[in-house]
């Protein structure tokens, strides 16, 4: 049995927008909240910024994510949580082909991925905690899409934003991405001050 909820708009794009060239180190400077430090870019340099579509897996059943898949609008994170098997691949090359098609921010997955190779070849920000040759399996048994999930012990609630780079991720619930957003603006405004310094007096650093 699948539960399925409506999606979450709830950062508006202006928002969105705030968090374009905002790295995850500066943001975590000012908060521990929302940190995924677990879970590595499959290509790098990686860049990932958009809402959450939640979604959870009772393991080997990896259908719903198809479900999810159809409902995903463009600009979408989709956020898979395998409720705790590691062993199995729950995306890989065709599943990323229909993530492209919906025009998805990118892919986030506290479990496995499969088909490494063709993955790291597409434009689609894809974050797993591993590799693996086993999948999961269209059993349609039960599943769970924009319900609250958690990967590292950070709560992931449909329409959060998640900001990814080559250190990891973070993601922000929307009644802190305003404040976030500004003081992490003002730190990489005061650190490309101190950079220009460096570079005036120290050029070869930065040939």
């Amino acid at each position: 049995m699948f539960h399925i909820a409506p999606r979450q708009d709830t950062v508006t794009a202006q928002q969105r927008q705030r968090y374009q060239s905002l790295a995850t180190s500066t943001l975590g400077h000012f908060t521990d909240f929302g940190a995924i430090t677990s879970l590595a870019p499959i290509q790098r340099p990686a860049r990932l910024l958009g809402t959450a579509l939640t979604v959870r897996i009772p393991h080997v059943d990896g259908s719903v994510i198809r479900e999810a898949l159809k409902m995903a609008c463009p600009g979408d994170v989709l956020v898979i949580d395998v409720s705790g098997d590691h062993r199995r691949a729950c995306w890989g090359e065709f599943r990323a082909y229909a993530a492209l098609r919906k025009q998805l921010a990118g892919v986030v997955t506290n479990g496995a991925i499969t088909d490494w190779g063709a993955l790291s070849r597409l434009n689609l920000p894809t974050y797993a905690r591993t590799t693996s040759p086993l999948t999961t399996r269209a059993l349609e048994l039960e599943g769970e899409i924009n319900v609250p999930v958690a990967i590292d012990g950070v709560t992931i609630n449909p329409g959060d934003l998640v900001v990814g780079d080559d250190d990891g991720l973070f993601v922000i619930p929307p009644h802190r991405v305003d404040a976030l957003a500004e003081a992490a603006e003002a730190k990489q405004a005061q650190e490309q001050e101190k950079r220009r310094a460096l570079e005036a007096e120290f050029p070869d650093w930065f040939r």
